[in-house]
């Protein structure tokens, strides 16, 4: 079993401000996403993928079809970003202000959600670990970095931060590379 978990292109232009954009708000890739898909379809280009599976977002579908356009993606719900509540939109710095930066750190370091925005950790952690223990083959996964995490965390591994355009690889329940941008040194 190989699974190659995709964060989606970016979403805003260079130099905007980061805010955070959750299930609530399904936005198209900018030049710049497309750009970061491309890249991902080039490094990829060789891989054999059996299946494509993404979340129901624009965002993720798109970054899918240029990755592997031969390949008829399955959406599925458990890939979804989470719901940022009341943070839904705001800037980071609005959201550290909000909730402080103790519970920023929470859910960096341990997927503990904020108590106001929409997670279901254990469906999640469980989608994933059924995902882990019943795939076959090569399985390319487009998602965000809120669902991203729980990917590790069913591995029995502490989530870690997917940035846009970058992929993870895991084989037979291995972490093979995590956060590895095609236009960048690999890191291990």
């Amino acid at each position: 079993m190989r699974a190659i978990i995709v964060r989606h292109g970016d979403t805003f232009p260079p130099g905007a401000e980061p805010r955070r954009i959750g299930a609530r708000t399904d936005l198209p890739l900018v030049a710049s996403g497309r750009a970061q898909g491309n890249r991902l379809a080039a490094t990829l280009s060789g891989t054999a993928i059996d299946r494509c599976l993404t979340s129901p977002l624009l965002r993720t579908r798109e970054t899918a079809a240029i990755i592997a356009p031969h390949i008829q993606a399955a959406t599925v719900d458990w890939l979804r970003e989470i719901d940022h509540g009341p943070d839904e939109g705001l800037t980071e710095t609005a959201v550290r202000a909000r909730i402080g930066a103790s519970a920023l750190f929470d859910w960096d370091t341990r997927a503990v959600a904020p108590a106001d925005w929409i997670v279901d950790a254990a469906t999640r952690l469980t989608a994933w670990q059924t995902f882990f223990a019943t795939a076959q083959g090569t399985t390319l996964l487009v998602t965000s970095n809120g669902a991203a995490r729980f990917a590790l965390l069913a591995l029995g591994q502490p989530p870690a931060k997917l940035r846009t355009g970058a992929y993870g690889e895991i084989v037979d329940g291995r972490v093979i590379a995590w956060d590895v941008r095609p236009d960048e040194p690999v890191q291990r």
